[in-house]
């Protein structure tokens, strides 16, 4: 009872951090999106799990799904030994707020009616454990990120926007290929997570995590194969790319790489998914 004491004082004081931002309009009265509050843990469990089907669907509409492969998670506010994620074997298009399901971290499931993921809980319910700070995690086998994978490298600064992750994710190579089936092989790959918000896992793809929201997590997902995207791109022209300077790196990763911008960046996202996917909220 006192781990989920301390847990839940962690997830409230860490649960709006770097709101500051440059973005934020100076000029009082005009719309533009707010960090909601809650009174309960009802009706924040109720938003997680909005947002957690919002970001499926995100994954849908970007074509990162491949067969059955893929998990989101996110921790239950009130319950964070407990995980909310998308049921086995249902694509991201159909995923919807009554086939989620709740599992704690053994892998059993404690709410729902569909099975759990089992690559799905040897790595996510591994980080979530052995991060306690870590309320959000994306993984999918998408076709860049994967590819890129394969080359067991970091991501290079070459744009503005891949500066968001400069010294912001690892290369893991533990593990490096192997189906990840045994619960020994989401250990080996835990640790890496600290104090970054995302990996690149040779030879298997992404992942990304957040500190901050299922929001964040999931933009960065999409943000992270972009980049991929666009560095092998450039690389395939033959002609060295131009990095960006550390200095200015690291200025722009603080600008438009916190976790308070991986949330505003699926506003918009959020935003269309209400409007063409209402189904979602069944």
């Amino acid at each position: 009872m006192n781990t989920v004491v301390k847990q839940n004082e962690l997830r409230r004081t860490s649960a709006h951090p770097s709101n500051n931002s440059i973005y934020k309009p100076k000029q009082a009265g005009l719309i533009f999106p707010t960090i909601p509050d809650f009174e309960t843990f009802a009706q924040e469990r109720q938003h997680r799990k909005e947002r957690l089907v919002a970001a499926c669907r995100a994954f849908a509409l970007h074509d990162l799904d491949y067969g059955f492969a893929g998990h989101l998670t996110i921790r239950d506010p009130e319950f964070p030994e407990l995980y909310w994620t998308n049921p086995m074997a249902v694509h991201f298009s159909l995923v919807k707020m009554s086939n989620l399901i709740l599992a704690d971290h053994t892998g059993k499931v404690v709410e729902g009616k569909y099975a759990l993921n089992r690559a799905g809980f040897v790595l996510h319910a591994a980080v979530h454990e052995a991060n306690p700070d870590i309320v959000a995690m994306c993984h999918a086998h998408s076709v860049y990120g994967t590819a890129f994978a394969a080359l067991g490298r970091p991501l290079d600064p070459i744009t503005q926007d891949a500066a968001a992750f400069f010294e912001d994710h690892v290369v893991i190579r533990d593990e490096a290929g192997a189906v990840a089936v045994e619960e020994n092989a989401g250990l080996s790959v835990a640790d890496y997570f600290k104090n970054v918000k995302a990996a690149i896992h040779q030879n298997h793809g992404l992942l990304t995590v957040s500190r901050h929201s299922i929001e964040a997590a999931a933009f960065w997902f999409i943000a992270l194969e972009r980049c991929c995207k666009q560095q092998m791109l450039v690389e395939a022209t033959g002609i060295k790319p131009l990095m960006v300077p550390p200095a200015a790196a690291r200025y722009s990763r603080e600008h438009v790489g916190s976790e308070y911008i991986g949330w505003l960046h699926f506003q918009p996202i959020y935003e269309q998914l209400v409007h063409t996917s209402p189904d979602m909220f069944e």
